[in-house]
């Protein structure tokens, strides 16, 4: 059945619908044409509801009462004057709290001040059809007959004439729509009316969408995102076999469907899917209980309303199903009465789930506990919980001429004595009175502030004054509040800055779609055919549409990466000092003295500088430090690897000198030879430098050929060829140190050196060899960083391979500290 069949159903007369429609959209319908004729509703509300009244009445919609007197599909008959019963507590706590808000408001000076606000509460059943025809009684007034002779400023449903007494003033807004499908309804028979409906637990992703929904509003997440975390919840615990049983509506199918997708390719699998139906729940309450029965999936999923799991519950516990995990929506999972009933709690011993967030409001306990019948005598909802908790009649049956008192609700029971007056809620605990996690009971008093914060929009009218005749035409007062709007007929909505129009194949030039300008790339104003590119030096912001200057980033001190590697350099020049201070007291030594310690202290040194260097790099790169890091660098290795290059010469020539025939061998490699070694093969690295840094050296330049805001300033090569030249040459020496050192690894001393510099030169040269394609290949600033690793790693190498050993026997082995051990064979 469609929506407006549903609609005429409610048999309201054409006349008085014309005139509701027209009204909130500002028609001026002549009324001269009936001056006589009236209008009768098709039944009224089985209950008048909750009523105060105000300067602006804000409807409300519970589902108090889950227990329809009939049981049909929902939709075909209309609830008339049959009473429904089954009154839940949560919805009565909710219904407070919307009454709690709204005193609250009317007591701010700085929110709607000179403004009272009302209420007009009802009873959806949580039916839709019941929901409908409550909403259109409270948008358009609930008296049983509506007059067409009505003067004019009295025709608008915002007017104030129709509904003047108690309980029939129309309101512009509702807070309700308890389930998706209801809010749905709700918000396309209303959507024409204009009339805002604010949900507090209506969850459908689809309710998102503003062309089909534009007057829907919540404080409730969408589905979506329990879904998404539940799917999350099963991938990490690795159940891979779960079955599910969900509500058969939107809400169920939705969420199943985004579990679905987001365990796609998890190997998660479905067992099976049961669906319940609200109106023959306990049919397939018992269908469900079944199959869960009878699977063989430990773990059960179950998207519904936590009145369709208790009754779920009781017929898993009819049939002993209690070894189960469950995972729970929001809907039920901090439901106390399933969990802590001693027939459900059986059953839910193993319950997971997500939960709507829960936050305090201050003072509502007290308010609550407050309540009394005797202090509010129009309270039909407070008389039959009372009735209901303290099992006494608080006095007289509140007043009402259309509907059945709570007494009558409870016809079928016996008689109920009188309350003796000292009735009270303070010593109760039940889940009216608990405020210990208000999660739906926080959407509900934020959805009546966000009104209230909406309507002080409306009402603070920058051209209102005393007069009244001076009111703007654009303006809203407490009795005829308007949304605001010009009405607009486009094909296509005009583009937004930072959008492109781009034309619809085979559709008129009205008809187009916006394309987000790309990358550095603008559009400044609304309705754009082209997006702009920026200048190199800019980039667009996020919203595409201004460049702004693209911002420098190089490796810093105050960035954790170059911070980090800041201190390893420094900790690399300390512990290098360190060994150099150990080697000059412990000088006169035979392991110092051993291969030239003169060669030791100036390996110590330029490893000194290798540290040292890596500390140009980071920071903002300059003319200067551009050229004095990579000549630093380039130095530096080549002093460290002469001195090692020079050591192992030393070390062949030794065990040479020592055959017969050799004895002039060792001349050749005096101090003073070793010293010239070491001074030759670092002028030529000098050279090499100053002509490269001379012709071409490195520049800092910013690279703007990689897109995005920041763009790396680094030091550009200008000549590739000095930068070669200066890492061959230091790989040249390497490589020859490696060769004499392997050669000389197998001399017959107790403690040959040759040994540790065969390892490392091992070190070194596989650092340096990996640098290569590490460097070419990496981005921006991150080139500096795997050079200044590079620098470090290899220096750590030099260090640790050539003098820990040493530094050990000195510090902690100092018996074979002595010329005997280590020329021992």
């Amino acid at each position: 059945m469609s929506w407006f069949s549903w609609l005429f159903t409610l048999r309201l007369c054409s006349a008085a619908l014309l005139l509701l429609v027209g009204s909130q959209l500002g028609l001026r319908l002549g009324l001269q044409m009936v001056q006589t004729a009236t209008c009768t509703q098709w039944g009224t509300p089985s209950d008048q509801g909750l009523f105060k009244d105000g300067d602006v009445v804000i409807g409300g919609l519970f589902s108090l009462f889950y227990n329809p007197a009939a049981r049909d599909n929902g939709f075909t008959e209309l609830p008339h004057n049959k009473p429904c019963t089954g009154l839940e507590y949560l919805p009565l706590q909710y219904i407070y709290a919307m009454v709690f808000a709204l005193e609250e408001i009317n007591h701010s000076n700085s929110l709607l001040p000179g403004v009272k606000l009302g209420y007009h509460i009802r009873d959806s059943c949580a039916l839709p059809s019941w929901a409908m025809q409550a909403a259109l009684s409270l948008v358009g007034g609930d008296s049983a007959t509506c007059d067409l002779a009505a003067p004019p400023e009295y025709s608008s449903v915002y007017g104030e004439g129709i509904g003047e007494k108690t309980g029939d003033q129309p309101v512009p807004l509702i807070i309700g729509g308890s389930s998706s499908i209801t809010a749905m309804i709700l918000s396309r028979i209303l959507a024409p009316l204009s009339i805002p409906l604010m949900s507090y637990t209506a969850s459908c992703p689809c309710l998102s969408d503003r062309l089909q929904y534009p007057n829907f509003f919540r404080t409730m997440p969408s589905d979506i995102y329990q879904a998404l975390a539940i799917a999350q919840i099963a991938i990490r615990l690795n159940w891979t076999w779960i079955g599910a049983v969900i509500a058969n509506n939107d809400y169920g199918h939705v969420a199943i469907k985004v579990f679905q997708e987001e365990t796609q390719g998890a190997g998660v699998c479905l067992a099976f899917i049961e669906t319940l139906q609200r109106e023959n729940i306990v049919m397939d309450a018992r269908r469900a209980a079944l199959t869960i029965q009878a699977s063989t999936a430990k773990v059960i999923l179950i998207f519904t309303w936590y009145t369709d799991v208790r009754e779920l519950f009781l017929q898993l516990a009819n049939i002993n199903v209690t070894d189960k995990q469950f995972l729970a929506s929001e809907a039920w999972s901090t439901s106390s009465n399933l969990l802590q009933d001693p027939i459900t709690s059986k059953v839910a011993s193993g319950v997971l789930g997500v939960a709507i967030r829960s936050s305090a409001i201050p003072g509502f306990e007290h308010f609550l506990r407050s309540l009394n019948p005797s202090l509010r005598p129009d309270d039909k909802f407070l008389w039959e919980f009372w009735e209901m908790v303290f099992g006494c009649s608080p006095g007289a049956s509140p007043l009402s001429t259309n509907s059945p008192s709570p007494t009558d609700r409870l016809s079928q029971k016996a008689s109920l004595p009188p309350c003796s007056g000292r009735e009270s809620l303070e010593e109760v605990q039940n889940l009216f009175t608990d405020t210990s996690q208000l999660r739906v009971t926080y959407n509900v008093y934020l959805a009546v502030y966000a009104s209230a914060h909406a309507l002080h929009s409306l009402l603070s009218c920058p051209n209102r004054d005393s007069s009244p005749g001076n009111i703007s035409s654009t303006c809203s007062s407490p009795k005829q509040i308007k949304p605001i709007e010009v009405p607009v007929s486009v094909c296509s909505e005009s583009c937004s800055p930072g959008f492109r129009k781009a034309n619809r194949k085979g559709e008129p030039l009205c008809c187009f779609d916006c394309i987000p300008c790309a990358e550095g790339e603008i559009s400044n104003h609304t309705g754009s055919l082209i997006c702009e590119r920026c200048p190199s030096e800019f980039w667009s912001n996020a919203k595409r549409t201004a460049c702004v200057p693209r911002q420098m980033d190089f490796l810093s001190f105050n960035e954790t990466l170059g911070f980090i590697l800041a201190t390893v350099a420094v900790s690399g020049f300390s512990v290098t000092t360190a060994v150099f201070v150990v080697f000059i007291y412990y000088r006169q030594t035979p392991m110092v003295r051993a291969n030239n310690s003169e060669l030791s202290f100036l390996l110590l040194l330029s490893l000194k500088l290798c540290f040292l260097c890596s500390l140009v790099f980071i920071d903002r790169p300059s003319v200067w430090t551009c050229r004095f890091q990579q000549a630093a660098f380039g130095i530096s290795f080549v002093l460290c690897v002469s001195c090692l290059k020079v050591k192992t010469i030393v070390v062949l020539a030794a065990f040479r000198s020592a055959r017969p025939g050799a004895g002039s061998l060792m001349k050749w490699f005096g101090p003073g030879q070793q010293r010239g070694s070491v001074c030759l093969f670092s002028c030529i690295q000098v050279f090499i430098c100053i002509v490269w840094l001379s012709l071409s050296p490195p520049v800092p330049q910013a690279d703007l050929t990689i897109p995005g805001l920041k763009v790396t300033l680094e030091c550009a090569m200008s000549s590739v060829v000095g930068f070669s030249l200066v890492l061959s040459y230091i790989g040249l020496l390497a490589c020859t140190c490696l060769l004499l050192a392997f050669l000389a690894r197998k001399l017959p001393d107790n403690f040959n050196e040759a040994k540790l510099i065969t390892f490392s030169m091992l070190i070194f040269c596989a650092v340096w060899i990996a640098f290569v394609p590490a460097y070419i290949s990496s981005p921006g600033k991150y080139t500096v960083a795997v050079e200044i690793f590079a620098i470090l790693a290899s220096s750590f190498g030099l260090l640790l391979c050539i003098f820990a050993p040493k530094c050990f026997v000195i510090l902690l082995r100092p018996e074979k500290n002595t010329k005997k051990y280590l020329m021992a064979r």
